[in-house]
């Protein structure tokens, strides 16, 4: 491919604010360039919305440009106070650890780190050994207070009852430094993330302009929301893992294809490597035909967080829960004993219990609503149990509104 990779990023809607945007082409049309971008070490699993910032890996990835996949265990023990409107719950370092090696393993299976293909590196390693009078001597002394509280992130706190606690006020010059860090160490000369964190990325830039009198690049990707205004990566139920344990390929492919029609083409040029004139041919799909549209980007997405094979599996097995296939095995499932079923089960807490409903309130809400269905059957008795009545060769299908599907297959 000749295109240069920038050119890529912004036809795809994957940039939205850079330093200098003609340097920035120029230096990643010239050769190899060391990229970073840092993620949180809050869970054990990166969601949805994190596809965005791992998609722009990719892409420069394929272009010949090598990642930098931060955990931030160091910062994680501050909070970064952008886009939040209280402090952050402190964790204890053994546990921001864990989740920060949980994150890596699982970058792994987009960018090959164990392969060498990009680095891994967590900024607990650098930060936890800075002795403080000297990091506020070398770093500190470069930091305008005055710049900084003009900052929205720290303004918006500002005006809070709580304020800003003096911890979080410390994350920005934390963050420059990782910059300053990688550019001596590993010759980074991009970072990227979302836009959000624009203050703290050209504190980084600024920094290493001050300390070594380099210049370097930033650039941020919009903040994804779907076309609700919901924030991306988060249902009615939750967030929408990377993990398969926390949210299986099923549902991960359930969730892009559930999307709504305006947010087709959007996700499919951010989320696929398609081709756009495909994408363009997609997205102009009208009415029934739109469905397509989204079962290219649910098996686009599915396929590039868990594998063809798993992309392939929960294609099917949409396929079965709709009545077009007969391949149920990569449908969400819960086995329950023959004396469960011979005893009867409480619709309603079935439903909250294999995860259909957050409770059983919300499910009795459901039903009134009309959306409670077992083989594909309207439920609308909340005193309705699960009985072997139900039972079919492929065991009892629940399903919550058009689109939510789980199978229940008694043991035996």
């Amino acid at each position: 491919m000749n295109d240069n990779v920038f050119d890529i990023l912004q036809s795809r809607g994957l940039i939205e604010q850079v330093t200098d945007a003609e340097a920035l082409r120029a230096q990643l049309g010239a050769g190899p360039v060391h990229f970073y971008i840092g993620f949180d070490s809050t869970a054990t699993s990166l969601h949805a919305g994190s596809l965005v910032p791992i998609m722009a890996m990719l892409h420069l990835q394929r272009a010949g440009h090598h990642p930098i996949a931060l955990v931030g265990s160091g910062t994680t023990m501050i909070g970064d106070p952008s886009g939040k409107t209280e402090l952050r719950q402190m964790l204890d370092e053994d546990r921001i650890r864990h989740f920060g090696a949980c994150i890596h393993q699982q970058l792994d299976r987009y960018l090959g780190l164990s392969e060498g293909r990009a680095t891994a590196v967590d900024n607990a390693d650098w930060l936890l050994e800075l002795g403080y009078v000297d990091f506020l001597r070398e770093i500190g002394r470069h930091f305008s207070v005055n710049r900084m509280l003009a900052a929205e992130a720290y303004k918006q706190r500002l005006e809070r009852e709580d304020g800003l606690n003096f911890i979080e006020f410390n994350y920005q010059l934390l963050q420059a430094y990782d910059y300053l860090y990688l550019y001596r160490e590993r010759g980074c000369r991009l970072q990227m993330g979302g836009n959000d964190q624009w203050g703290n990325i050209l504190a980084g830039v600024d920094l290493i302009r001050r300390v070594e009198g380099a210049t370097v690049q930033a650039m941020t990707f919009p903040l994804l929301t779907t076309a609700s205004g919901a924030k991306m990566g988060k249902t009615a139920g939750g967030a929408v893992w990377l993990d398969p344990e926390l949210t299986s390929p099923y549902d991960f492919y359930q969730y892009w294809y559930n999307c709504q029609d305006a947010d087709v083409g959007r996700f499919l040029r951010t989320f696929s490597f398609l081709p756009l004139d495909e994408i363009q041919r997609l997205e102009a799909l009208e009415g029934a035909e739109i469905n397509e549209a989204k079962r290219v980007l649910a098996y686009a997405a599915t396929a590039i967080s868990h594998g063809e094979q798993a992309a392939l599996d929960a294609e099917a097995a949409a396929e079965a829960a709709f009545g077009s296939g007969s391949n149920l095995d990569a449908m969400p499932s819960t086995t329950i004993s023959q004396a469960q079923i011979e005893a009867g089960i409480d619709l309603l807490g079935l439903f909250a219990e294999v995860g259909l409903t957050a409770s059983r309130g919300e499910a009795k809400r459901l039903m009134q609503q009309g959306g409670i269905y077992v083989n594909d059957l309207r439920v609308s008795d909340p005193q309705t149990r699960i009985d072997r009545h139900q039972l079919q060769p492929d065991g009892i299908l629940l399903r919550a509104g058009k689109k939510k599907y789980h199978r229940l297959v008694v043991e035996g």
